[in-house]
């Protein structure tokens, strides 16, 4: 059994909840979840990990147990994160990214570059080709920011389309516990949680601006980089996983017959992936 702390701390003001697993000296892993969900998504990865690494998993700021972000936005979720890990001591780590956890992670890599060991990428995009047509609702508040295409973008919210996006692409939707939904929907249902999550859904804009500085990145550092991809993902396509190659020619991109949150039926073979990895 694999003794994980359910912990919070104080981030100038903020309580970030976390979880913590494995022993305080070995190798550091930070993981970061993604819409619409906190660590809870990590709780069949973290106990697969935890004998070889020391385990990390935050609510970001308006997820989870931790409280609403300062502004909306995700550099302000970033610039918490980053002081978080401060607070925990992650001096230098590995950094598993997902759906929002990339921008937030990546921000975290290109101000820090010399803290970051290596980058785990699972459905985490930087890449204008990974974008699916998924995106055109959002990008259109983007483009055009009134109240009709933001009141559209809460069709995201439904508890329906959570349920979808943990079972849109898998071959068995037997596999997909409903305890990871229903508990995100208990999350979007919270008081405030709306505005928080619209907001971050017109800000994601500030995340493909970015894509160019991650790209640079990638190319001037070349970090050890493990792509683990669910190939039916209906956001983050196979082209973004693969377009890291292009700017770390060492890149490792794994696919797996699955969907947006791939660990739900494949925690096994990602672990197995990172173990192998990271050594």
């Amino acid at each position: 059994m694999t003794d994980i702390r359910y912990r919070t701390t104080a981030v100038d003001g903020l309580k970030i909840a976390y979880r913590e697993a494995g022993t305080k000296g070995a190798p550091k892993l930070l993981l970061l979840h993604g819409f619409p969900t906190s660590g809870h998504m990590f709780r069949d990865l973290i106990p697969l990990l935890a004998d070889r690494y020391h385990i990390i998993a935050p609510d970001l700021p308006g997820f989870g147990q931790s409280d609403d972000p300062v502004t909306n936005s995700f550099d302000s979720i970033a610039q918490t994160i980053d002081r978080f890990t401060e607070i925990v001591g992650f001096d230098r780590y590995a950094v598993y990214v997902f759906d929002y956890g990339a921008p937030t992670g990546l921000r975290l890599a290109v101000k820090h570059p010399e803290r970051i060991t290596a980058i785990i990428s699972q459905n985490g995009n930087a890449y204008e080709e990974g974008l699916s047509e998924g995106w055109n609702p959002i990008q259109a508040y983007w483009q055009n920011a009134t109240e009709e295409n933001r009141n559209a973008l809460k069709a995201f919210l439904r508890p329906e389309t959570t349920a979808w996006q943990y079972t849109h692409g898998v071959a068995d939707p037997d596999r997909v516990s409903p305890d990871g939904y229903s508990l995100d929907n208990f999350y979007l249902s919270r008081p405030g949680a709306e505005a928080v999550q619209l907001d971050l859904m017109g800000d994601y804009k500030s995340n493909v601006a970015l894509y160019p500085a991650f790209q640079d990145y990638f190319r001037t550092y070349r970090p050890r980089f493990l792509a683990v991809w669910g190939k039916n993902d209906p956001f983050f396509l196979p082209p973004g996983a693969q377009a890291f190659a292009r700017d770390i020619p060492d890149a490792v991109i794994k696919f797996f017959d699955t969907g947006h949150f791939a660990l739900e039926t494949h925690a096994g073979e990602i672990a197995a992936a990172i173990r192998d990895f990271l050594g």
